[in-house]
């Protein structure tokens, strides 16, 4: 069983670079899959550090979303100036959220998280649900080969 928190946070925004989804969301090696080629061609490009450059933090963030009738996965900062190329601004709300929290290897830890809480987590809280809209996880580096993530997923009282 995953522990989780409920956490009260503040409106915050993410300046992000994404791609649609075109697997199933019931196929998770082919997700890892697209998204890892993505984030890749981010690294190769150079907006992976065009963006980091941007960042008021250390927080590397993958958001994912429903946008325009479309799955869609991001690499997002919570920037501090703009990025005229960026795919998408991304609004959170101020609101309740639910946070699973734990510490992994970088290339797994986004999706391991993700997956204990819309696995696990969301599926057996009964006084919350989840509002839609983005939900995102963040990780940082321990400095021990580890990084430290939090999946926050926006939720309402039932």
């Amino acid at each position: 069983m995953t522990e989780y928190t409920l956490e009260h946070k503040k409106s915050f925004t993410l300046t992000a670079y994404g791609f649609s989804i075109q697997s199933n969301f019931q196929d998770m090696p082919a997700m890892q899959k697209e998204k890892a080629e993505f984030w890749g061609k981010l690294k190769a490009d150079g907006r992976f550090e065009k963006l980091k450059s941007t960042a008021k933090d250390d927080r590397e963030w993958s958001v994912n979303e429903v946008y325009q009738g479309k799955p869609w996965n991001y690499f997002a900062v919570e920037a501090g100036k703009s990025v005229a190329d960026a795919t998408r601004i991304i609004e959170f709300p101020e609101s309740e959220y639910i946070v699973v929290a734990g510490n992994g290897d970088k290339e797994t830890l986004f999706d391991e998280l993700t997956y204990r809480a819309f696995g696990d987590v969301l599926a057996r809280i009964t006084d919350y649900a989840y509002i839609g809209g983005p939900n995102a996880t963040y990780r940082i580096d321990n400095g021990d080969g580890t990084f430290y993530g939090e999946f926050w997923v926006p939720v309402v009282k039932k």
